[in-house]
């Protein structure tokens, strides 16, 4: 004869790592609320139905109208991995909405969560940095950053940090320094770039000749590229198989030999037969920063008789089909060809 049979698992649809939410408009006044609940497992419950909750976009401005925010800044100090995890992953959700990225400004959250640079999770940290970065891509939110002295401390952790996190202060910084680019010339974040320009992925050597080409843009940047040694790093990436890569480094050159140093450095770099072998490269971004640097080049007697060489060749970007490059290639035509 079949018996019943007792057993201690919950039914299917039931999570009890989640709490259970209140119905409608009384969902989030309780998850809020149970974010600050003294007992660790109801405040890891509440998180972990907060952030699902906050996936859905109609529900981020009813959060920080109920002051979530300031729950989950208290809870960056948590002793408890997974709450820091999870708090960090709704801080990112909430500073991808405008918003979300005024309530970072507004409640100081900028500080508090850079605590936790230095977690000992790596997935925390990885949350926090994608905040971060998330918060740098708005004018205001990158100058709060910097206001927040945080230049110094992102600059050390580029040179410890796993590659997805590298990735991401790259990103950062890179917002940053369109603000603001003295905090970053007073680190050694040149040479931490220039040492970046080697690293075997693609992405963190294309993101690390881009940040050259933000600090290169004040004349005390290009001189403290040529300094330290960035073009020659720059000129060997001219030849990389990634088109992103090939793209800031030209970039980066182009800025850099912008001044008479500069360019003396790159031609005793060899960077022209590299530059032209580029000038019908498949990536249109490549093909404009390469006649731009060539053009930089070409104001300097020695560059231009080399250039002159190779003017039928520049000439055919003449007709490309995008009108940027035909610009380029244009301004580059006359200043080779011009003559005293």
């Amino acid at each position: 004869m079949a018996q019943t049979v007792i057993s201690a698992l919950y039914p299917s649809h039931i999570d009890i790592t989640k709490t259970p939410l209140a119905y409608g408009d009384r969902a989030l006044p309780r998850l809020n609320r149970e974010l600050n609940d003294a007992t660790l497992l109801t405040r890891q419950r509440a998180v972990m139905s907060l952030c699902d909750y906050l996936h859905d976009p109609e529900n981020i401005a009813e959060a920080l109208r109920l002051g979530t925010q300031t729950s989950l800044k208290a809870l960056l100090k948590d002793s408890d991995i997974t709450v820091r995890q999870k708090a960090t992953e709704c801080l990112y959700v909430i500073a991808g909405y405008s918003v979300g990225r005024e309530a970072f400004l507004e409640h100081d959250i900028i500080v508090p969560l850079s605590a936790l640079f230095e977690d000992k999770e790596d997935i925390a940290r990885k949350n926090t940095h994608e905040a971060m970065e998330m918060i740098s891509e708005t004018p205001l939110g990158a100058k709060g950053i910097v206001d927040a002295e945080l230049v110094v401390k992102l600059v050390e952790k580029l040179k410890t940090e796993h590659g997805q996190i590298k990735n991401l202060i790259l990103d950062t910084l890179h917002f940053c320094m369109r603000v603001d680019t003295d905090k970053a010339l007073a680190t050694d974040a040149m040479v931490v770039f220039t040492e970046h320009l080697k690293h075997t992925e693609p992405h963190i050597r294309s993101k690390s000749a881009r940040d050259i080409m933000d600090l290169s843009v004040p004349l005390a940047g290009k001189d403290k590229a040529v300094e330290v040694g960035s073009i020659p790093p720059l000129v060997a990436l001219l030849k990389d198989t990634d088109s992103e890569v090939r793209a800031n480094a030209a970039g980066a050159l182009m800025t850099i030999t912008i001044t008479t140093k500069g360019k003396k450095t790159a031609l005793e770099a060899e960077a022209i037969q590299p530059l032209v072998d580029l000038v019908n490269d498949e990536n249109s971004e490549v093909r404009a920063n390469v006649l731009k640097a060539l053009t930089c080049l070409s104001e300097s007697p020695e560059g231009r008789k080399e250039l002159l060489n190779h003017i039928e060749k520049i000439k055919e970007r003449c007709n490309d089909p995008i009108p940027a490059v035909v610009k380029a290639a244009n301004i580059a035509v006359k200043v080779i060809t011009w003559k005293p």
